[in-house]
């Protein structure tokens, strides 16, 4: 079979961690910023772990 390629927007997009999870940023941070608290605008800053269900897909993507 051929080597599988790496999906390039979702490299740029995601960061895998040495344990293996997935690392994304969070949405809702984009626009309209004026009316969403600080705090909220804070929380949103921090990186999250992808779902379970899909570190299967995006390792397979990312990895290549």
């Amino acid at each position: 079979m051929p080597k599988l390629k790496t999906h390039k927007g979702i490299k740029k997009r995601m960061k895998l961690t040495g344990g293996g999870k997935i690392l994304r940023s969070r949405a809702n941070k984009g626009h309209l910023l004026s009316s969403k608290s600080n705090v909220r605008k804070r929380r949103l800053r921090r990186s999250a772990t992808v779902c379970k269900t899909q570190v299967k897909t995006y390792t397979r993507l990312i990895t290549g």
